[in-house]
C-alpha cells in the first residue's frame, strides 16, 4: 500500500467507526493531540476527549450513516498529508441522504511510528447558499456512493 492508500484508509476507518457508533474507534484514528471541528462548529481536542465526546453523541442522539467520497490526497511532506472529501448522511431510519447534512471535510494527518493519524478533522456544512443546483449536484454525487 502507498501512503495515499493508507491516508484514505484512515478516513474510511473514521467513517466506519461513526457508522458503528463507536466513540473509542473514532478516537483511535487521531493523534494524541488531534482535534475535531464538528459540523456545528464545536471543537474537541485530544484523542481521549474526542472518543469521549463521540460516545456521548452516540448515546444521546440517533445518528445517521455517513457516506464519504475522497476527492484529493496531497502529501505535503513525507510525514504530513491533507485529505479533502465530501460526505453526506443517511439519517437513522431513512434510505436516502438528507442534503442539509452534506459536508466538505478536510483532514490533516501526520505519520508517526509508521502509522498515519489524524491531527485535524474539520467537517464544514455544504450549504451553498443561493445555489440549489450545487447542493443537488453534490447530493447526486454522494448518492452514487450510497448505492455503492
Amino acid at each position: 500500500m502507498t501512503d495515499h492508500d493508507d491516508v484514505r484508509s484512515v478516513y474510511h476507518d473514521l467513517l466506519a467507526a461513526w457508522n458503528r457508533r463507536s466513540g473509542q474507534d473514532f478516537g483511535a484514528q487521531f493523534a494524541e493531540d488531534g482535534e475535531v471541528v464538528g459540523f456545528d462548529g464545536s471543537e474537541t481536542k485530544g484523542r481521549a476527549a474526542i472518543a469521549s465526546e463521540m460516545q456521548r453523541i452516540f448515546l444521546d442522539h440517533e445518528t445517521g450513516r455517513y457516506v464519504g467520497k475522497v476527492r484529493q490526497v496531497r502529501q505535503l511532506t513525507p510525514q504530513i498529508a491533507l485529505l479533502r472529501a465530501v460526505a453526506g448522511v443517511v439519517p437513522a431510519g431513512a434510505s436516502d441522504l438528507n442534503p442539509a447534512l452534506n459536508s466538505i471535510q478536510s483532514v490533516v494527518l501526520q505519520k508517526a511510528g509508521g502509522r498515519w493519524l489524524i491531527s485535524l478533522y474539520q467537517n464544514t456544512p455544504a450549504q451553498f447558499h443561493g445555489r440549489p443546483e450545487v447542493v443537488n449536484s453534490l447530493t447526486e454525487e454522494l448518492r452514487q456512493e450510497v448505492r455503492g
